[in-house]
């Protein structure tokens, strides 16, 4: 079973619903895999901080919602999530690449990298990253855990996780 379909199966099992995605190479799979599923509404968004928005929507209306994106946006998202996701204890699975990393043949993407763990907690938000492939073994029992505790959640992945760039 490759990897997207692990972490969509696992989605589908904690009855997530609702995903909005922001483009990412890296995430590509587990996109595609997404759309491709009846038991999940697919809604692409422009910006991260508007994929939030739409989550919050789709959890006030009932449904278990999750975002797929970039750590990259991480700083765009930051009000977001505080003034919105955390004040009203949304729940809220963040499968992000992890962008920046060793072997990253982009120069911006790096400094971000810097900044991501830090920033995530400093709001309080528990993150877990995956290296390896056997780390998705953890997705399930994570989110299980974020819907239990009704806390955003942040799954960095990085590029060895998903096989290299």
């Amino acid at each position: 079973m490759s990897i997207s379909k692990k972490i969509v199966d696992d989605f589908v099992a904690n009855d997530v619903s609702f995903i909005t995605t922001v483009p990412c190479k890296q995430l590509g799979g587990v996109i595609e895999e997404c759309e491709a599923r009846p038991e999940i509404y697919h809604i692409p968004s422009n910006k991260e901080d508007e994929g939030m928005g739409l989550c919050a929507g789709a959890f006030m209306g009932g449904k278990r919602p999750a975002i797929i994106m970039q750590n990259t946006a991480i700083g765009v998202t930051i009000n977001t999530l505080v003034t919105l996701t955390q004040f009203y204890r949304m729940p809220l699975p963040m499968l992000i690449s992890y962008r920046g990393e060793l072997k990253e043949p982009v120069a911006c993407q790096a400094e971000m990298a810097v900044h991501t763990k830090a920033l995530l907690a400093q709001l309080n938000i528990p993150t877990y990253h995956f290296h390896k492939e056997a780390d998705v073994e953890e997705f399930d029992a994570i989110l299980k855990y974020t819907f239990m505790c009704n806390k955003p959640v942040a799954i960095l992945t990085d590029a060895t996780f998903w096989g290299g760039y």
